[in-house]
């Protein structure tokens, strides 16, 4: 397999894993960015070598059913490759689908990084709705037996990752956290001697105007800082416990998970094409995706860095960096027979930063 040893060789230095197992590794990642899919069939077809498209799909099963990817093996990998920083702005969402009777739901923490958000953990719910306190804890404890607390800058999350006991456990903890809350939410006057619904505060301010209430505030029985404002047709409101004059611009950025979940689907690989049913082996999955996204997002840095992406009139880029780095390493890839050259340098970018 001459043509991979390029990345065979420099992903030996991230993963210890016998020759086999980095073989496939390599043809898988390969395979994925040709044809933009995670349809085991499709993928079979992709794979380089002499061996029939039957006999790849075996392979592609057996290592879904066999081999022990971890979260672990995949957070150390983007641990390696991407200059995350000392502290993380962490993301909290779902992403769920389904397929024929199953339903597909993800809890996902992510880290914010460049736009976009990398996954560093995640649970699977045996549920069609949102999670609830018990598990987002549960992911939380997760990352604390990995990762010093003081890692976290702060947590990001939207209206539907409320709780009391949630709440009292990020307090704990001494987490951060900008979390929005609904419009309707009970929010005490200065004095704590009555409450009323939270948008009342700031239904007088012009549209993207942002307040922070004076005075932390009673909510759900807790101390917080509130802070808030109009937006069309709806109110931003946010709690926090410290550093209110951050919250807003901080809770923007948990809108990168939202890009994640958009790359990893239609306009990356369509995860939601798998159709994997057993847990086990779509985290699996989920994790050969994100080492695929991750190089994808190196390679579109360094492009952007060399001619920069186009801004359009609404004043964002023209494609993502992650789109960037994946359609020029598709071109690769696509023709290595032509461009080894590109191939082993691109395969640079997986190097231990």
């Amino acid at each position: 397999m001459t043509e991979l040893s390029p990345l065979i060789d420099i992903l030996t230095t991230t993963f210890a894993w016998h020759g086999a197992r980095m073989t496939f590794l390599s043809q898988f990642l390969i395979a994925l960015i040709r044809v933009r899919t995670v349809n085991l069939a499709e993928l079979a077809t992709a794979f380089c070598g002499e061996a029939k498209p039957d006999s790849h799909y075996r392979r592609i099963q057996r290592f879904f059913k066999d081999f022990p990817l971890t979260r672990a093996h995949v957070t150390a990998a983007v641990i390696q490759w991407l200059p995350l920083g000392q502290q993380w702005l962490l993301c909290l969402d779902r992403t769920n689908w389904k397929f024929g009777s199953l339903n597909i739901n993800i809890l996902v923490l992510a880290v914010a990084y460049n736009g976009v958000a990398i996954p560093l953990l995640w649970m699977f719910l045996d549920k069609r709705g949102i999670s609830n306190s018990f598990e987002r804890i549960g992911l939380l404890k997760h990352f604390l037996l990995e990762f010093d607390q003081k890692r976290i800058q702060c947590l990001t999350a939207d209206r539907e990752f409320i709780g009391t006991d949630w709440i009292k456990f990020l307090k704990r903890q001494r987490i951060r956290f900008r979390i929005r809350v609904k419009r309707n939410t009970s929010v005490s006057n200065p004095s704590g001697s009555s409450e009323m619904a939270a948008y009342r505060f700031f239904q007088n301010g012009r549209i993207g105007e942002a307040r922070i209430l004076q005075q932390p505030r009673r909510v759900w029985g807790m101390t917080v800082y509130v802070v808030g404002m109009r937006i069309a047709n709806d109110y931003l409101i946010v709690i926090t416990t410290e550093d209110p004059e951050t919250a807003l611009d901080d809770y923007a950025k948990r809108w990168n998970i939202e890009t994640l979940f958009g790359c990893l689907k239609t306009r990356g690989f369509n995860f939601e094409d798998t159709h994997l049913t057993k847990l086990e082996r779509i985290s699996k999955l989920l994790g050969l995706l994100t080492l695929a996204f991750c190089w994808c997002l190196l390679l579109g840095e360094w492009e952007h860095t060399q001619k920069p992406i186009a801004i359009k009139t609404h004043g964002r880029r023209a494609k993502s960096l992650f789109r960037y780095g994946l359609d020029r390493l598709r071109n690769i890839v696509l023709n290595l027979a032509v461009k080894e050259r590109e191939f082993c340098w691109a395969t640079t970018f997986l190097s231990c930063t």
